[in-house]
């Protein structure tokens, strides 16, 4: 983050110089916004060029590819901004010295001056900036989405439990491992599974339940006596 910062500002003072460059004086005395583009190609004149049909115009376009390639993070498009700036500059000095004979360096104004510097300047910025950046260039960062995603989803799909076995279709005969009986998927084994007789109590007749009350014998036939409530003797008078 840090260097895609320090980048981009001096991305952009590259371009801002190169941008100023053509209204400062470039050879004995005349600005650079009086060079026409054409000229560059055919050859330097005495005409004189509007601003917009100037050199200015290339270095306007990529002070632009510069803004874009900040706000994408492209390394690639700063340094194309910087090497169209490098290029019409040098393309100048390559016709202003055929026009001349020779360029010259003269600190009374009479040779190449500080516009050609600051434009030379502003494209080597613009390359320092690109070098800097550590942002995604149009084909990498596009390239490496996919990958990355790809990548993430693997990571996820090991983190998941496996299961031992597979779940069967909905639409065929449940065959759960390991018996590879037909059946409700919960059954792990073929035979039924033993049903728990309900609880009744204690018994009685066992021993082991002998500290319980125990209910009285059944009583005898022909026994008038109560078993539960056997009769008094009647008090004395």
């Amino acid at each position: 983050m840090i260097r895609n910062i320090l980048g981009s500002l001096v991305a952009l003072a590259g371009a801002v110089s190169a941008v100023l460059s053509p209204f400062r004086d470039w050879y004995d005395g005349r600005a650079g916004r009086y060079y026409r583009v054409r000229d560059l190609f055919e050859g330097i004149t005495a005409t004189e060029s509007g601003v917009l049909v100037s050199i200015l115009l290339p270095f306007l376009f990529a002070a632009l590819l510069v803004i874009a390639g900040v706000v994408l993070r492209s390394r690639i498009a700063v340094a194309l901004a910087g090497l169209v700036v490098l290029g019409f500059t040098i393309l100048w000095m390559v016709r202003q010295g055929q026009a001349e004979g020779s360029l010259v360096v003269g600190g009374d104004g009479a040779g190449l001056q500080v516009g050609v510097v600051n434009a030379a300047a502003g494209g080597v910025l613009m390359l320092i900036g690109a070098a800097l950046m550590r942002g995604r260039g149009w084909g990498r960062g596009w390239g490496r989405g996919p990958a990355r995603a790809h990548a993430r989803r693997e990571r996820e799909r090991e983190r998941e439990p496996v299961e031992p076995y597979a779940a069967p279709p909905a639409d065929q005969v449940d065959m759960w491992p390991p018996t590879q009986e037909p059946g409700m998927s919960t059954h792990t084994s073929p035979w039924p599974e033993p049903e728990v007789d309900p609880y009744t109590g204690p018994d009685p007749h066992d021993p082991r339940t002998r500290s319980y009350p125990q209910a009285p014998p059944p009583a005898r036939p022909g026994d008038p006596r109560d078993p539960v409530h056997p009769p008094r003797r009647p008090p004395e008078g």
